[in-house]
């Protein structure tokens, strides 16, 4: 690969929205986004095209979450959820794609340069709901506290949703954002990407730290669901990829021989093990830890 498939964190949201229109033209696609190949644009799919072997299975990832995240949207809209607020957006198309209640409200937050891309790209576009983007650094801590004053203060039930966005963080900002979204009483999830500590290891072998290095996962936590009940946040529900690859008949693009040599030992390794194998990644939708009420 070479330096510039990945130049940085905002080049993910190319990247993601490359895979999303890969997935749409499928004709088993597992959701259809027509606007993902619009908004990918030829960065998109020059991303993908020059990312290693080994980065298939992060274009699989990118599909299950998606479906993932629709699924977890629409229960909690069957919930009473009536706000849903993206923190870094990217270049998400679901207010888009998605059949929405118009009187959904739908944030979009982001850095001003791709909040302006993808408003140009889609602006002949109707959203399906009440959509509205904001622009803000969300490093800036005092505009992303004005941000959330705003959004809890005039909404009664509120999702939360950080797609691709805590792993890029350090653990402190992930901590302080946890913090800050917990003493909000109309906030009510917040759905957020799972890995566990042998995903760390993983990525390090497999070599696709190297292939990130431009854009390095920074959280790291040692214990993953202690740090979230530390701020505040308990799981509702948690889904993991590979258990929802299986469930969507979706199976990981893995080699013919890797996938031979992980059936046997599938078959050799304890139960307990194996279970952990099928866990190493998802996303969880965590609510406000009752002990904290």
């Amino acid at each position: 690969m070479t330096e510039s498939a990945i130049n940085n964190v905002p080049d993910t949201a190319f990247m993601a929205a490359a895979y999303r229109a890969a997935e749409s033209r499928r004709p088993n696609a597992l959701f259809h986004d027509p606007y993902a190949d619009k908004l990918a644009g030829q960065r998109g799919r020059e991303i993908i095209e020059r990312l290693p072997s080994q980065a298939m299975m992060g274009g699989w990832s990118v599909i299950i979450r998606t479906r993932i995240i629709d699924e977890f949207i629409q229960q909690a809209i069957a919930e009473g959820v009536d706000t849903i607020l993206n923190l870094g957006a990217g270049l998400d198309a679901r207010p888009y794609r998605m059949a929405l209640p118009e009187n959904l409200r739908w944030i979009e937050a982001d850095f001003p340069q791709l909040i302006e891309w993808k408003r140009g790209l889609l602006t002949d576009e109707q959203p399906s709901c009440q959509l509205e983007r904001v622009t803000v650094d969300l490093a800036d801590a005092q505009a992303r506290q004005k941000l959330l004053d705003d959004v809890a203060g005039s909404a009664k039930k509120v999702l939360v949703l950080t797609e691709a966005v805590t792993p890029y963080l350090p653990e402190e900002a992930v901590a302080a954002l946890g913090n800050e979204l917990r003493p909000r009483p109309s906030i009510r999830y917040w759905l957020v990407d799972y890995f566990s500590p042998a995903s760390y290891e993983y990525r390090r072998r497999s070599g696709m730290s190297q292939s990130m290095q431009h854009a390095p996962f920074l959280f790291e936590p040692a214990d993953y669901f202690g740090f979230f009940a530390a701020c505040g946040w308990q799981p509702k529900e948690t889904r993991y990829f590979a258990e929802e690859g299986a469930r969507l008949r979706r199976s990981p693009p893995f080699p013919w021989h890797i996938r031979l040599i992980t059936s046997v030992l599938g078959i050799l390794m304890p139960p307990e093990k194996r279970k952990a194998m099928r866990r190493y990644a998802g996303f969880v939708l965590f609510e406000p830890s009752a002990s904290n009420d």
